[in-house]
């Protein structure tokens, strides 16, 4: 990024994080919050309930199982599509008025490691988006075709996914949470804490779940085998 002087900087002034960063070709987003929250939430409530619809066809899938698909295939969508955004182009987000740039550009009034190219935020997102974007879809796949690798999807993904989250938090904590309005409501509790957070919670309560499945099939197997000597 080219060095400005104070004078340039001011002319191009943006609400991101420290404000002294200087972002010189930004523009600012002329979609307002609403009409992209609206989109993010409407497009991924979409996702959950075709998923839920589906999955209630084979009848043999459980209430939590169904809603654990339902999680995997809004991940789908938002590593896949959202993150696979900003993947391609993290580069000239900060001057670009496509509507997924605008969404990346309102993101990062609570992290604005988004809007600079961070490093590391673009490596983590590119994984996360050429991996656990299509494993995820695969697991919603696996479940409802009964693949024998299902629960090793789910704890694969879960895995990254809560192993990028704390690597996330953990990078901006040791930058003393520089790149967002700290303890605003809705940019550093909302965006950054909350929206963000979910990849912990969640994840953590499907690995125990695929712990106890795999755990389950070992033992059963092991079981079998040792019947197998017991019988010779």
């Amino acid at each position: 990024m080219p060095i400005m002087d104070a004078a340039s900087a001011k002319k191009t002034p943006h609400p991101f994080w420290p404000r002294d960063l200087v972002i010189p070709s930004y523009v600012a987003n002329d979609r307002s919050m609403s009409e992209i929250l609206v989109f993010l939430f409407s497009v991924s409530g979409g996702f959950l309930l075709v998923t839920w619809l589906i999955t209630g066809v084979a009848g043999r899938l459980g209430t939590w199982r169904r809603l654990a698909l339902c999680w995997f295939a809004v991940c789908g969508f938002i590593h896949s599509v959202i993150e696979g955004w900003f993947c391609l182009y993290y580069d000239i987000l900060p001057g670009d008025q496509s509507f997924l740039s605008q969404l990346w550009k309102e993101y990062s009034k609570g992290d604005s490691r988004y809007v600079i190219a961070d490093n590391f935020t673009v490596c983590m997102e590119t994984v996360t988006a050429v991996l656990w974007g299509p494993f995820s879809f695969w697991t919603v796949y696996s479940f409802l075709t009964t693949k024998s690798y299902r629960f090793v999807l789910q704890l694969i993904i879960s895995l990254g996914q809560i192993y990028g989250a704390v690597l996330y938090f953990f990078t901006e904590h040791r930058d003393g949470y520089v790149h967002s309005e700290f303890g605003h409501p809705i940019y550093f509790w909302f965006y950054f804490i909350f929206m963000n957070f979910l990849w912990i919670v969640i994840p953590l309560v499907l690995i125990v779940d695929a712990w106890r499945q795999l755990s389950a099939a070992q033992s059963l197997s092991d079981s079998s085998k040792t019947q197998k000597v017991k019988r010779k």
